[in-house]
């Protein structure tokens, strides 16, 4: 699906919200890795926490980025093919639902924020996360902003990376478990993903810990 073009006054509008969303990368103009965090996935009762870790060059600017719960999936899809091109180096942590189960979902989160950072291979000279500080790495390199996805580009890409990459592992496993449609809710708890588990027990990818009034 072709997305819509921004032209004229439009665009001059994007450009100036997306200059706005650069607030807290240009407070640091010493730190030429600035490195975004958020995950996606902390409340569904199936599949995985995913944590996106991305570093963008000081002049990216990528039209319509935001919070990735605030975009359409085509618009997330685009955008997460712009940032794989675009970016200085990029990174999504997983951590699974057995291991959601072992740790609790605060802990299995920054495993997974870890993960992400594990996988850049440079190292931040600052992490900007979505309200969170993450044991384990550098605590006087962390600022946490609280709605970051919403406020700084840096967290935004992170959270499409995350997202859609938590998305579609989601479809994937609609493909091996098709009772649940995993691909149309994501693990989330609607009525018809709990209709499906009291119908079809539970399966391999489900979060025994949030179910276990169910289970």
């Amino acid at each position: 699906m072709a997305l819509r073009e921004l032209k004229g006054e439009k665009l001059e509008q994007e450009l100036v919200r997306l200059e706005g969303m650069k607030e807290y990368e240009k407070a640091h103009p010493d730190c030429e890795m600035i490195c975004g965090l958020d995950e996606a996935g902390r409340g569904p009762l199936a599949g995985p926490v995913a944590a996106g870790a991305v570093i963008l060059p000081k002049d990216c600017t990528l039209l319509h980025l935001n919070d990735s719960k605030k975009l359409s999936p085509a618009r997330r899809d685009a955008l997460y093919d712009e940032i794989r091109e675009k970016a200085v180096a990029w990174s999504v942590g997983i951590v699974t639902a057995e291991e959601i189960d072992a740790l609790n979902i605060l802990q299995a989160t920054y495993e997974a924020m870890r993960r992400a950072v594990a996988g850049l291979g440079v190292t931040p000279d600052l992490f900007l996360n979505d309200a969170l500080i993450v044991p384990g790495l550098p605590e006087d390199k962390q600022i946490k902003i609280i709605k970051g996805d919403a406020k700084s580009v840096s967290i935004a890409a992170a959270s499409i990376m995350a997202k859609v990459t938590r998305d579609r592992m989601m479809e994937e496993y609609d493909r091996v478990w098709p009772a649940y449609g995993f691909a149309k809710h994501k693990g989330y708890g609607t009525k018809q993903h709990y209709e499906a588990i009291r119908e079809n027990g539970l399966c391999p990818i489900h979060r025994k810990t949030f179910l276990k009034t169910i289970h």
